[in-house]
């Protein structure tokens, strides 16, 4: 192994070590909490340096144990895989420092804090798994890994109504696990081998229905991990019960992890000459009934959970167009709806906190008391509904130019689905902007964000004194929203600020990984040196 191939285990590798780390040092808080922002931040500068190095020169490919793919475990890296690990990086050690915050807030029992700390760098594990793994098994491993963490976070803190939804998310998530093991069973009977970039070559001799019938199995796991419709029932009843955090990154990194599945294995492995159909009116569907469902929401989270599943289906429409411009706009979309969830979701907890309630209609003029939280709503919420400038806006005009590209009827109406769902985004991103932000104050203040006591002339918690404005707003005092979770907040907002900012540098890199995608030869090369192969034939 080189050198160099060493930055595509440390991803993986480094956050089980600190998980195990963390839950020695659980008595000393501030340590454990270093440790594990630091190991995510390494995460990150690992991640920049892969996309670094294999946008100019070639995939680092990693065998573990020495032993050679097929046969070994291999671990690839290339432009696409560095580029959502370097975004979701950013984005899980923001939420972590969030999560700092509130579990500060909230005085968590001793030794509480150290359990998260330890199953969100398992998380964090999980993920780094799922894009660089380059084989099929540890692709599974990687959605198990992910499935444990995330059912051990979203049930953090226990109540009835997380216990409920944690296991509906299990049950739904075993089953598709039970249907990804039925998958691979086929495939390993086959072909021999799990190996993706071997398979790219060994797919292409099996007879059509086979091969057909494990990408339909294939679509439909990566569908259910993805939350597309019909196989998105789960989401909405699962995300919104738990800690704000811990929605924030299941709602940013899992869905975006089914979508790079769908990705990785439907350009290299699985044919797609019929599969364009049924994503296409998978993609509608996804677009149109998440939409719909947001809003008949009257709880905000439930309301972003279904705009996620809904957004979901720009990014299924981009893949099912299978050329450089629509996989260009996938990308570039999962790269900004990374971050757009995220910070939604995030501000969602902040303005829930102060307000007692997470319903905008019982909410109303917090844009006069929070202006800052207001801002940090308002900038995520016009780049989900693909307002210009912001990244949402770059995301969709490369989807809508790679629809034009290939112009035919059907992807007409899947264009006219995508236009339809952006204004009904917006419709709702508006009304809960009108609920909640404008108008008069329509509740009380829950009791924790109020002093037992006000003395005259000092305004209630959260209040800020007329004519004072501190530079970090802190939506309700510090007995309720600490400034680490408004930070962190503003901190994914800038990233995705950023992002459209450097939307010529990320379209290019973007661009550059959809070739990769459709012309696969570089990366069957990198992990099978001297395998002669030309791609798998797209």
């Amino acid at each position: 192994m080189a050198p160099v191939s060493i930055l595509a285990v440390l991803p993986v590798v480094v956050p089980l070590l600190a998980a195990g780390a963390v839950l020695v040092l659980r008595g000393w808080v501030l340590a454990r909490q270093v440790l594990a922002l630091t190991v995510i931040a390494g995460v990150a500068a690992a991640a920049a340096a892969i996309v670094v190095i294999a946008d100019t020169d070639a995939p680092l490919v990693a065998h573990l144990g020495g032993w050679p793919a097929p046969i070994g475990v291999t671990l690839v890296a290339d432009r696409l895989s560095g580029l959502l690990l370097f975004t979701s990086a950013v984005v899980t050690f923001a939420v972590l420092v969030y999560a700092i915050g509130q579990g500060v807030t909230e005085k968590a029992r001793p030794g509480q804090g150290a359990v998260f700390d330890s199953v969100y760098l398992v998380l964090v594990a999980g993920v780094a798994l799922a894009y660089l793994t380059g084989d099929l098994f540890n692709l599974f491993v990687a959605f198990e890994v992910m499935l444990v963490s995330s059912y051990v976070l979203i049930t953090f803190a226990t109540t009835p109504g997380r216990i409920r939804a944690g296991m509906t998310y299990v049950i739904v998530s075993m089953t598709s696990s039970l249907l990804f093991l039925t998958m691979l069973a086929l495939v390993y009977a086959a072909t021999g081998t799990v190996n993706l970039a071997d398979l790219a070559e060994r797919m292409r001799a099996l007879p059509p229905g086979l091969a057909e019938t494990v990408g339909l199995m294939a679509l439909v796991v990566f569908g259910i991990k993805a939350a597309a419709v019909p196989l998105h029932f789960w989401l909405p009843d699962s995300y919104p019960t738990a800690p704000a955090p811990v929605t924030a990154v299941l709602a940013a990194l899992l869905t975006k992890v089914g979508v790079y599945a769908l990705l990785r294995t439907h350009t290299l492995v699985f044919r797609h000459d019929k599969a364009w159909v049924l994503l296409l009116v998978t993609a509608c569907a996804t677009l149109l009934v998440g939409a719909l469902g947001a809003i008949a929401q009257d709880n905000l989270n439930r309301m972003l959970s279904y705009l996620l599943v809904s957004h979901i289906g720009y990014m299924l429409f981009g893949l099912s167009l299978f050329t450089v411009l629509g996989l260009t706009g996938v990308i570039i979309y999962m790269v900004h709806h990374i971050l757009a969830q995220a910070a939604l979701f995030l501000v969602s907890g902040l303005i829930t906190r102060y307000s007692g309630t997470p319903v905008p209609r019982r909410m109303g003029g917090l844009a006069a008391v929070i202006p800052v939280t207001a801002a940090l709503f308002a900038l995520p919420a016009l780049s989900l509904a693909g307002v210009p400038p912001f990244s949402g806006f770059v995301a969709k005009l490369a989807l809508l130019e790679a629809g034009g590209e290939v112009g035919s009827w059907p992807v007409y109406l899947a264009l006219a689905a995508g236009l339809i769902t952006s204004l009904l985004s917006l419709y709702v991103m508006a009304r809960v902007w009108t609920l909640a932000f404008w108008g008069p104050r329509r509740a009380e203040e829950p009791a924790a964000a109020r002093p037992a006591t006000v003395p005259a002339g000092v305004p209630p918690a959260g209040v800020p004194p007329a004519g004072v404005q501190s530079a970090v707003d802190l939506a309700g005092g510090a007995e309720t929203v600490t400034r680490p979770m408004v930070l962190a907040t503003a901190g994914i907002v800038a990233a995705g600020l950023a992002v459209a900012v450097l939307a010529g540098p990320l379209a290019s890199l973007s661009e550059r990984a959809a070739e990769d995608l459709l012309e696969p030869s570089g990366y069957i090369e990198a992990v099978l040196p001297g395998s002669g192969t030309t791609g798998a034939g797209r």
